[in-house]
């Protein structure tokens, strides 16, 4: 069963809170017939804002919260009495995510920093009393003005994992068991399709104090980018990585065709991404054995113009190799 804990897709009903009305008063007092006008200013309505939080990691706080709505601001009043501003509702969500509004798909905001903030919703003003327009010519405005109006929509919220590097391949292709190798994550890891059905993010101590951030991305099928398989729920978290490491299992002795789908896939989804830098590394090395023509031969069918290496997550062969490939990979883009 999947972790029903981790939420990277929500659709929330918000509403901004309106502004308050200004008071339209007048001064009285004992011994004052006639008091000038005293109305005071309404209060701003309450914003919907998305806040970045290092610490969140999921969506699955705001699972559950179908309609978020923020109160009214408070209506002014006499003896030039303002009225309260509404609090503004902050929603916490996790580094990486994207607020899209639900009927256009316009992106409204994304935040990838913590403390980070976009206003999806912003409150109403609140209406301006009536001693706000007093004037030398109009001493007792008998008006005041009403506050604005809240707005109100549907939102998309979607989570985007932000990692250095992505691991991008078909399902049982060892995504899962090279992190759980390199890491100190955990994810579930067996010998059937789609084991993986949400990404897992480990962190990969390089040498002294120096490390990188590894995502294991659930596994590709042709069709990913029409939705097929997992098809989106997936692809859009390989767009915040700045590394794809291709894993291909020495099983498969076709590696460069299935290098070619997974590349397809990728660039009918989003053609940025084959922009990102690529590293190919050949998974399962361990089965075959000492057999040094067959690896040869492989060596000889790999795609051109990529860097690849030979790992095995059982023995831990290629692994450091592969580190350093990527620790160098990562550095030459700073």
């Amino acid at each position: 069963m999947p972790n029903t804990d981790f939420v990277d897709y929500v659709k929330l009903h918000l509403s901004s809170g309106a502004g308050g009305n200004g008071s339209m008063h007048l001064h009285r007092e004992k011994f004052i017939d006639k008091g000038g006008p005293d109305g005071g200013n309404g209060g701003k309505g309450g914003s919907i804002i998305m806040e970045g939080d290092s610490q969140q990691w999921t969506l699955i706080s705001l699972k559950f919260r179908k309609h978020i709505d923020a109160e009214n601001g408070v209506n002014g009043s006499g003896n030039l009495c303002t009225g309260a501003d509404a609090k503004d509702i902050i929603l916490k969500v996790p580094l990486g995510t994207v607020a899209k509004n639900a009927e256009t798909g316009e992106v409204v905001g994304e935040v990838t920093t913590h403390g980070q903030r976009c206003v999806l919703l912003k409150g109403g003003r609140g209406g301006k009393g009536n001693a706000f327009f007093k004037t030398a010519t109009r001493q007792t405005p008998k008006f005041a003005q009403q506050g604005e109006p809240g707005l109100e929509g549907w939102f998309i919220l979607e989570m985007k994992v932000l990692a250095d590097v992505g691991l991008v391949g078909f399902p049982n292709a060892g995504k899962s068991t090279l992190l759980s190798t390199v890491s100190a994550a955990h994810p579930k890891i067996a010998d059937y399709a789609f084991t993986t059905l949400e990404p897992s993010i480990g962190i990969v101590r390089y040498y002294d104090d120096l490390s990188f951030v590894m995502a294991d991305i659930p596994g590709i099928i042709e069709g990913a980018h029409k939705g097929k398989g997992l098809g989106h729920r997936f692809l859009r978290h390989i767009e915040r990585n700045s590394i794809l490491l291709f894993l291909v299992s020495a099983e498969n002795l076709e590696i460069s065709k299935e290098y070619n789908i997974l590349l397809k896939e990728l660039k009918m989804y989003n053609p940025e991404l084959l922009d990102k830098e690529r590293i190919l590394a050949v998974t399962k090395c361990d089965l075959l054995g000492n057999d040094q023509q067959l690896i040869k031969q492989l060596k000889r069918k790999l795609p051109k113009k990529i860097p690849a290496v030979f790992i095995s997550s059982v023995t831990g062969e290629g692994i450091k190799e592969l580190k350093d490939l990527i620790w160098n990979t990562l550095t030459s883009k700073q």
